[in-house]
């Protein structure tokens, strides 16, 4: 039977009650996997990282990334991931990121227009 609740929240999770005779989640000195939660704030944005929730399931880590990091301000969408799924790059492979040439060209400072853009506005006044 579902758990039933005044939050409406509670509800749309659809949970079933644990069974008396069912042993406890979590054995004394457990934890819950732990969730990194991503937050969109606007549709087209960029999500980021906001912080990291505890919790049995990935639909409870879900209903509490809403609770805790999208009430406060405006959200479009959440990302929850199992920090156990994301998957890090060692630090010793760094150089891999070193062998690739300068490309300078595609960074706005790389371009030395400063100097045109001044001559430009000097001679704009002068007319």
């Amino acid at each position: 039977m579902p758990i039933l609740s005044l939050d409406p929240r509670v509800n749309r999770l659809q949970a079933e009650e644990v069974p008396a005779h069912q042993p406890p989640v979590l054995i004394p000195g457990d934890h819950w996997p732990s969730y990194q939660v991503f937050h969109q704030r606007r549709r087209g944005e960029k999500h980021s990282s906001v912080g990291i929730v505890h919790a049995p399931s990935l639909e409870i880590a879900m209903a509490m990334a809403k609770e805790q990091f999208a009430r406060r301000g405006e959200t479009s969408n959440l990302w929850v991931v199992c920090t156990a799924d994301v998957l890090e790059m060692d630090y010793a492979d760094e150089e891999v990121f070193r062998t690739t040439p300068s490309k300078s060209y595609r960074d706005p400072a790389g371009y030395k227009v400063n100097d045109k853009i001044e001559a430009y506005k000097a001679r704009q006044s002068n007319l």
